[in-house]
């Protein structure tokens, strides 16, 4: 039986580097990578009650709220907020213009 070499294998590295060409890909980790930022800016009770959900039309940035006492008191700091993903945002090369909070939008991480 003849002995079969594979020796043509794709590094770990190069199928990532061709996966972040792909446009949307990108796109989507740039903004993962925005969202994972969220718990180290938002005031801790909010941490567990808050999370990005995803980003609207014009800059928007949709977080989904527990309840709709969360939302307010989110909504009361939204220019704080802005403010501290300022720096994240320059780095990742993202425009993110306004906070919009949604109960709607909320799921329990058991859901």
């Amino acid at each position: 039986m003849e002995k079969i070499l594979y020796t043509n294998f794709e590094s770990a590295d190069e199928i990532i580097a061709s996966l972040l060409e792909n446009k949307d890909i990108k796109r989507a980790v740039t903004r993962s990578n925005l969202y994972a930022f969220w718990k180290k800016i938002v005031k801790p009770k909010y941490k567990d009650k808050s999370r990005p959900w995803g980003m609207g039309g014009n800059g928007l940035m949709i977080i989904a709220c527990e309840n709709s006492i969360v939302a307010q008191e989110l909504a009361m700091s939204k220019a704080l907020l802005l403010a501290k993903l300022e720096p994240y945002m320059k780095t990742l090369k993202i425009n993110v213009k306004d906070l919009k909070f949604d109960v709607k939008r909320w799921q329990s991480e058991e859901e």
